[in-house]
């Protein structure tokens, strides 16, 4: 297995790799997404290589693209569309300008059920943030899947937001050398 950063110019000739991988990571269960956002993620990929800090880092078995993690910086302001008001609900505005904006976001990270187990998707998280400013990595993942929630723990990660009170939603996870990882609020 061989996981390594590429260059954003070199994804183009990866991506229908990166929509079979995606789909295969996110339209089974607990995500249940469609086919369309699989196509949706690949077109995506065409404006998110424009963002500031983009990384992306590939997993290969052989030839084949079997994982795939991708992140950026987070903007200032924070943004607010997709699940960032989640997000700054959550940790309250302070708090997000403070710890999240200007941080490495990780935005995807996907591997193939047929390759789980073998260290890839932690290998892919470290390769998009082993070079952070300062540490400072961040993710949000869906509490709908408690293996993903235990995934990011058992890499050092830190919660910092927790269960809305319907228990839905997201969670901001701080990551390992992230500096505000201890004043993250502790479940009760």
């Amino acid at each position: 297995m061989d996981v390594r950063v590429v260059a954003y110019e070199a994804l183009p000739e990866h991506s229908a790799a990166l929509r079979s991988v995606y789909a295969d990571a996110f339209c089974a269960p607990p995500w249940n997404e469609d086919e369309e956002r699989a196509d949706a993620f690949v077109a995506r990929l065409g404006s998110d290589v424009r963002r500031p800090g983009f990384t992306a880092a590939l997993a290969f078995d052989g030839p084949d693209v079997v994982g795939l993690a991708t992140a950026w910086a987070t903007p200032t302001p924070f943004p607010v569309d997709r699940c960032y008001p989640q997000a700054a609900a959550g940790l309250g505005l302070s708090r997000t300008e403070e710890w999240l904006c200007g941080a490495r976001e990780i935005d995807e990270l996907a591997v193939r059920p047929t390759a789980r187990g073998r260290g890839i998707a932690g290998g892919l998280l470290r390769a998009v943030t082993e070079d952070a400013p300062d540490g400072r990595a961040w993710l949000l993942t869906s509490l709908r899947s408690p293996r993903a929630v235990a995934f990011y723990r058992r890499q050092g990660w830190t919660q910092a937001t927790h269960l809305s009170p319907d228990g839905h939603g997201i969670a901001v996870f701080l990551g390992p050398r992230h500096p505000a990882r201890t004043l993250a609020a502790q479940p009760l």
